[in-house]
Parts: structure tokens; sequence; C-alpha cells
């Protein structure tokens, strides 16, 4: 257990992922409130929308009608955020004796970005859908992974495996892009309160020409632990989490689910391989039923802890689409669980003031976050409600 007294004292939290420094509270959980809150998820929705632009059947924004899709279905982005063509821009080399050269600097960014739905049915979120029903989820993010990695990839034999072994669903091919792509985030907006801008259960995949900010962060600090220490950090951090319990949620053989020592967010989440897997393509038929019953135990334990459907973002960080050695040797699969609720249904986290100017700061603490999450598990709390 961490020393008793920090539960009652105000401390500062190593992430070794980021190489940051968290504020921790936990003395500030009994300040009264007052402030904004938030509606609680609870209503119904239907099975199906006539009006939905990702239900089975329907014409989207601008005009393209989806198939009578049965599980997922994968389209590129009718509003992308990055596209693959435009308008070439090439800047302006570093100058000393140019100021604007050096502070008002640009680079060009081109990619693709998809929309895959989890499920047909309008109202079926994550934590409703059965681990087998994710299963195939899990097996359209991993061939669109395969479809996006440089023929020059450390993982290029389980990428070709992938792609031969992954029973192809039509619905959810989306083709190769036309230039190599630097990385992919595979991510969840779930919910209004995260910028939802539909209810039907959905997902996006994002490849983009650069590496962003934040993999890159943590692919440059585990890439300095292997060098120090010899070994993985995350591969060191599992085996500590599991050998001291405290801010573990759930574990089966193949992840683990934790609390982070040096989590922000008042019930945030990570889910890590216990072996060294890379990416997708690495894991086994039985891992990615493993993957499935891990997603499918912390959503549905989300949604018991406040009896709402719980607002969270969520993604995938591994090994970059093109990359060197290196990267893809020190990278290792995990999955981020970003969720704002603090107190109740309709009480959340805000991350302003002093959070915003000076560094991230948390009320409850991890190990307490921990304790509330593993009492959430069993059938799904609206279930009952039926």
């Amino acid at each position: 257990m961490p020393d008793a007294v920090l539960d009652d004292i105000s401390h500062r939290r190593f992430n070794p992922l980021t190489g940051a420094w968290l504020l921790v509270s936990p003395h500030r959980t009994k300040r009264p409130w007052q402030g904004q809150k938030e509606a609680p998820s609870n209503s119904k929705l239907p099975d199906y929308d006539p009006k939905c632009f990702l239900c089975p059947g329907n014409k989207r924004a601008q005009g393209d009608s989806n198939p009578q899709y049965k599980n997922t279905f994968a389209f590129v982005n009718d509003y992308s955020a990055v596209k693959e063509e435009q308008q070439a821009y090439e800047p302006a080399a570093a100058n000393e004796d140019d100021v604007a050269s050096l502070l008002l600097q640009a680079q060009p960014a081109t990619g693709r970005c998809y929309v895959l739905t989890f499920a047909a049915n309008h109202a079926t979120t994550l934590a409703d859908m059965t681990t087998e029903e994710i299963v195939p989820v899990i097996q359209a993010w991993t061939r669109i992974y395969a479809s996006h990695m440089s023929t020059s990839h450390p993982l290029k034999a389980q990428a070709a495996r992938a792609l031969e072994q992954i029973p192809v669903n039509p619905d959810a091919e989306v083709g190769k892009p036309k230039q190599q792509l630097r990385y992919m985030q595979i991510f969840e907006n779930k919910g209004v309160t995260m910028g939802c801008s539909n209810p039907h259960p959905h997902c996006q995949v994002w490849t983009v020409s650069n590496l962003p900010e934040e993999p890159a962060k943590e692919i440059d600090q585990m890439s300095q632990y292997h060098k120090s220490h010899g070994r993985h950090l995350l591969g060191d951090y599992a085996k500590l989490e599991m050998e001291k319990e405290e801010r573990v949620v759930w574990q089966n053989e193949s992840f683990l689910i934790v609390c982070p020592w040096w989590a922000f967010w008042p019930f945030e989440v990570l889910v890590i391989a216990k072996r060294h897997v890379r990416a997708l393509v690495d894991l086994t038929d039985d891992e990615t039923v493993r993957f499935a019953e891990a997603i499918q135990e912390i959503t549905r334990r989300y949604d018991n802890l406040f009896e709402t459907s719980f607002p969270y973002s969520s993604g995938i960080h591994q090994a970059p689409l093109d990359c060197t050695e290196e990267e893809a040797e020190t990278s290792w699969f995990h999955m981020h669980f970003y969720p704002p609720l603090l107190r109740s249904a309709t009480v959340r986290k805000f991350q302003v003031g002093y959070e915003l100017l000076a560094e991230s700061q948390r009320d409850i603490t991890p190990e307490q976050a921990a304790a509330k999450l593993r009492a959430c598990g069993g059938e799904l709390y609206r279930k009952s409600l039926q």
C-alpha cells in the first residue's frame, strides 16, 4: 500500500509515460459542490433511428447511403480533420535572421479519418455488448491497422498473418491510403459530455502523416526507460501493480485494468497487455477475445458506478504505422480511458484554472477510485430495469 499519510495530504505523483507531475489533493473530496451539474444519461434510445446518419440503410450528411450492415461498418469521415489531397505547402527553413521563421512555424498534415460503428443497433454501447460482439470491432481495428502499415515495418509478418487469418467484413474494409502515413489513433468519445455528435455507438480512426504529441511523448519515455534499464516501462509497471494490487480493477490472463498511480481523471484507467504486445497485429486469437473481455468489463463497471451511461474518451496507443525497429520494440500495447465524472452522474471534473496554467490536479486518489470500480462488477445495472 502507498504510505497511509498520502490519503490525507496534498502531494505530487510522477507519470513515467509522459514525464509530467500531477498534484493530488485527497482532502478536497469533502468540499461542497454548488457548480454545474450534468444531466444524467438515462434516456432510452430506439434500436433504429431513421434520422441517424450511422444507422444501417440511412443516408449520411453528404448523401451517401449506408449498407445494411450487421455489426461493424467503416467509411471515410464525411468531415475529416485531415485529408489525403490538398494544396502543397513547403515550410521555409528556420533562419536566425528571420524571427518569423523561428516563431511562426507550420508544417503540412495529411491523412485519412474513418468512422467505425460498433453495432447496427442504435442504442447499443460497448457496455451493452457481449465479449463475442466486441471481437469483430477489434478485428476491424486490426485489419485497418495492418492494411496501413509500411512495407518495411518490423511487424510486417504479423500484419500479413492478421490480414490472412482475420475474417473479411466487406462493410468494414477501407482500402489503403495513397501515401504511407505515420500513425493511427483509434479513439471513442462517448456521450454528449465528451462532445460526441451522434449517439449511435461508434469510434473514429485517424491515420496521419506525423507522430502526434501524446504517443510521441510515451514512445520517447518508453525508449529512454528501455535504454536505461534494459526492460520495458509498462512491462515493469504491470508486474508492479499485480504485486501491489491496490490499484487493480480487474484482470484476466492477458490484460490488466488499473487506475494508474499518476491518473489525472477521477476514474481514469489503463488497460495494459501483460506480455510484450507492440500493436494489434501482435494479438493472438485468444488475446483478441481477452482484450474484448477487458473492454466489456471496464465499460460495464463504468455504467454501474453511477448507474448512468458513463461518458469517456478512450484510445489505443501502439507502435506507429511507419516506424523504426527501436520504436516498434519499445512500444507496449495499451488503452487509455479518460472519464470526467467525479462524484455522481451529474458532477464532473473540469480541467481549468491551476490545471491549465500550472499542472494537472486530482482529488479522489487512484486507490480510492480502483476500490469503487472493483465493487461495480456484475450484471449491467439497466438490464434489471427492463
